[in-house]
Protein backbone atom coordinates (compact mmCIF):
# COMPACT_ATOMS: atom_id res chain seq x y z
CA UNK A 1 0.00 0.00 0.00
CA UNK A 2 1.35 3.37 -0.91
CA UNK A 3 -0.10 6.46 0.91
CA UNK A 4 0.43 9.83 -0.19
CA UNK A 5 0.83 12.59 2.92
CA UNK A 6 0.98 16.21 2.24
CA UNK A 7 0.46 19.77 3.63
CA UNK A 8 1.73 23.01 3.44
CA UNK A 9 4.97 24.54 4.89
CA UNK A 10 4.72 24.54 8.41
CA UNK A 11 1.52 22.71 8.92
CA UNK A 12 4.37 19.70 11.18
CA UNK A 13 3.43 17.33 8.11
CA UNK A 14 6.99 16.07 9.31
CA UNK A 15 6.15 15.86 12.38
CA UNK A 16 2.66 14.04 12.67
CA UNK A 17 4.76 11.47 10.40
CA UNK A 18 7.62 10.66 12.54
CA UNK A 19 4.68 9.40 15.23
CA UNK A 20 3.34 7.78 12.50
CA UNK A 21 6.78 5.81 11.88
CA UNK A 22 6.72 4.89 15.25
CA UNK A 23 3.45 3.28 15.21
CA UNK A 24 3.29 1.31 11.43
CA UNK A 25 5.47 -0.91 9.69
CA UNK A 26 5.70 1.52 6.81
CA UNK A 27 8.79 3.06 5.15
CA UNK A 28 8.41 7.04 5.50
CA UNK A 29 9.96 8.11 1.71
CA UNK A 30 10.01 12.27 1.74
CA UNK A 31 9.52 12.49 -2.42
CA UNK A 32 11.36 16.37 -2.27
CA UNK A 33 14.45 14.53 -0.45
CA UNK A 34 14.06 12.04 -3.72
CA UNK A 35 13.71 14.96 -5.70
CA UNK A 36 17.17 16.80 -4.55
CA UNK A 37 18.77 13.33 -5.25
CA UNK A 38 17.98 13.35 -8.56
CA UNK A 39 18.09 17.64 -8.98
CA UNK A 40 21.68 17.68 -7.59
CA UNK A 41 22.82 17.23 -11.72
CA UNK A 42 20.86 20.46 -12.19
CA UNK A 43 22.74 22.09 -9.59
CA UNK A 44 20.05 22.29 -7.37
CA UNK A 45 21.93 22.49 -3.52
CA UNK A 46 18.58 22.46 -1.48
CA UNK A 47 15.31 21.95 -1.35
CA UNK A 48 13.74 24.66 -1.19
CA UNK A 49 15.76 26.07 -4.44
CA UNK A 50 13.42 23.46 -6.42
CA UNK A 51 10.47 25.23 -6.44
CA UNK A 52 12.57 28.01 -8.15
CA UNK A 53 13.90 26.24 -11.34
CA UNK A 54 11.95 26.66 -14.24
CA UNK A 55 8.81 24.91 -14.75
CA UNK A 56 10.19 22.04 -17.18
CA UNK A 57 12.47 21.22 -14.49
CA UNK A 58 10.45 20.99 -11.61
CA UNK A 59 8.20 18.27 -13.72
CA UNK A 60 11.00 16.58 -14.48
CA UNK A 61 12.45 16.08 -11.10
CA UNK A 62 8.71 14.96 -10.44
CA UNK A 63 8.66 12.57 -12.64
CA UNK A 64 11.66 11.19 -11.78
CA UNK A 65 11.00 10.94 -8.08
CA UNK A 66 7.75 9.21 -8.98
CA UNK A 67 9.00 6.38 -11.23
CA UNK A 68 11.34 5.65 -8.57
CA UNK A 69 9.02 5.70 -5.57
CA UNK A 70 6.48 3.69 -7.47
CA UNK A 71 8.25 1.03 -7.66
CA UNK A 72 8.39 0.74 -3.68
CA UNK A 73 5.57 -0.84 -1.86
CA UNK A 74 4.57 -0.12 1.93
CA UNK A 75 5.67 2.89 1.91
CA UNK A 76 4.42 6.71 3.20
CA UNK A 77 4.98 9.56 0.79
CA UNK A 78 5.53 12.94 2.47
CA UNK A 79 5.19 15.26 0.32
CA UNK A 80 2.85 18.46 -1.12
CA UNK A 81 -0.06 18.25 -2.53
CA UNK A 82 0.62 21.72 -4.50
CA UNK A 83 3.45 24.21 -4.46
CA UNK A 84 3.21 27.61 -4.53
CA UNK A 85 5.99 29.01 -7.39
CA UNK A 86 6.33 31.92 -8.91
CA UNK A 87 4.22 31.73 -11.89
CA UNK A 88 1.15 29.89 -9.50
CA UNK A 89 0.29 26.79 -7.91
CA UNK A 90 1.87 23.68 -9.32
CA UNK A 91 0.93 20.01 -8.49
CA UNK A 92 3.05 18.49 -6.36
CA UNK A 93 1.43 15.34 -7.93
CA UNK A 94 0.53 15.30 -11.47
CA UNK A 95 -0.82 12.98 -13.76
CA UNK A 96 2.59 11.04 -14.35
CA UNK A 97 3.48 10.99 -10.65
CA UNK A 98 0.14 9.61 -9.79
CA UNK A 99 0.27 6.71 -12.39
CA UNK A 100 3.83 5.76 -11.25
CA UNK A 101 2.61 5.84 -7.39
CA UNK A 102 -0.70 4.68 -7.66
CA UNK A 103 -1.41 5.94 -4.26
CA UNK A 104 -4.03 4.17 -2.00
CA UNK A 105 -4.77 7.15 0.35
CA UNK A 106 -3.98 10.74 0.11
CA UNK A 107 -3.98 12.79 3.42
CA UNK A 108 -3.87 16.41 3.64
CA UNK A 109 -2.56 17.47 7.06
CA UNK A 110 -3.88 21.09 7.85
CA UNK A 111 -3.92 23.57 10.68
CA UNK A 112 -5.10 27.30 11.49
CA UNK A 113 -3.07 29.43 9.28
CA UNK A 114 -1.93 31.89 12.06
CA UNK A 115 -0.20 28.55 13.63
CA UNK A 116 0.98 27.86 10.62
CA UNK A 117 2.53 31.10 10.84
CA UNK A 118 4.07 30.39 13.63
CA UNK A 119 5.61 27.46 13.20
CA UNK A 120 7.46 28.97 10.01
CA UNK A 121 8.77 31.89 12.14
CA UNK A 122 9.94 29.18 14.48
CA UNK A 123 11.56 26.99 12.08
CA UNK A 124 15.04 28.61 11.38
CA UNK A 125 16.14 25.52 9.50
CA UNK A 126 14.49 26.09 6.10
CA UNK A 127 14.45 28.94 3.34
CA UNK A 128 11.14 29.61 2.92
CA UNK A 129 9.57 32.24 1.02
CA UNK A 130 7.59 35.43 3.31
CA UNK A 131 3.29 34.35 3.30
CA UNK A 132 0.47 36.25 4.80
CA UNK A 133 -2.30 34.27 6.71
CA UNK A 134 -4.57 34.39 3.74
CA UNK A 135 -1.84 33.64 1.36
CA UNK A 136 -1.52 30.14 3.59
CA UNK A 137 -4.85 29.87 3.88
CA UNK A 138 -5.51 29.87 -0.10
CA UNK A 139 -2.62 27.39 -0.35
CA UNK A 140 -5.31 24.73 2.28
CA UNK A 141 -7.76 25.38 -0.12
CA UNK A 142 -5.70 24.69 -2.88
CA UNK A 143 -5.03 21.58 -1.62
CA UNK A 144 -7.56 20.37 -1.63
CA UNK A 145 -9.00 20.72 -5.12
CA UNK A 146 -5.72 18.88 -5.83
CA UNK A 147 -6.22 15.87 -3.93
CA UNK A 148 -9.90 15.67 -4.97
CA UNK A 149 -8.61 15.59 -8.41
CA UNK A 150 -5.94 13.11 -7.67
CA UNK A 151 -8.57 11.09 -6.12
CA UNK A 152 -10.69 11.15 -9.04
CA UNK A 153 -7.54 9.66 -11.32
CA UNK A 154 -6.32 7.37 -9.03
CA UNK A 155 -9.46 6.34 -7.00
CA UNK A 156 -7.68 6.92 -3.78
CA UNK A 157 -9.58 8.03 -0.87
CA UNK A 158 -8.63 11.54 0.91
CA UNK A 159 -8.67 12.16 4.58
CA UNK A 160 -8.04 15.60 5.78
CA UNK A 161 -6.39 15.45 9.75
CA UNK A 162 -6.10 18.68 11.62
CA UNK A 163 -2.64 19.18 13.04
CA UNK A 164 -3.81 21.43 16.14
CA UNK A 165 -1.39 23.70 18.26
CA UNK A 166 -0.59 20.72 21.44
CA UNK A 167 -2.53 17.67 19.77
CA UNK A 168 -0.34 16.35 17.23
CA UNK A 169 -0.31 12.82 19.23
CA UNK A 170 -3.86 12.90 18.50
CA UNK A 171 -3.33 13.92 15.08
CA UNK A 172 -0.52 10.68 14.69
CA UNK A 173 -3.49 8.17 16.17
CA UNK A 174 -6.10 9.18 13.69
CA UNK A 175 -4.02 9.01 10.88
CA UNK A 176 -2.63 5.60 12.29
CA UNK A 177 -6.61 4.18 12.82
CA UNK A 178 -7.16 5.64 9.12
CA UNK A 179 -4.06 4.09 7.89
CA UNK A 180 -4.76 0.28 9.57
CA UNK A 181 -8.72 0.73 8.56
CA UNK A 182 -7.62 0.82 4.81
Amino acid sequence: MKIVVTGVPGVGKSTVMNGVCEKLNYRIMNFGDVMLEKGKEFGVKNRDEIRKLPLEKQRELQRLAGEYLGTMENIIIDTHMSIKTPSGFLPGLPEWVLKAINPSMLVLIEADPASIDLRRKKDESRHRDKEDINGIELHQMMNRYFAASCSILTGATVVIIKNEDGKVNEAVDLLVKMISYG
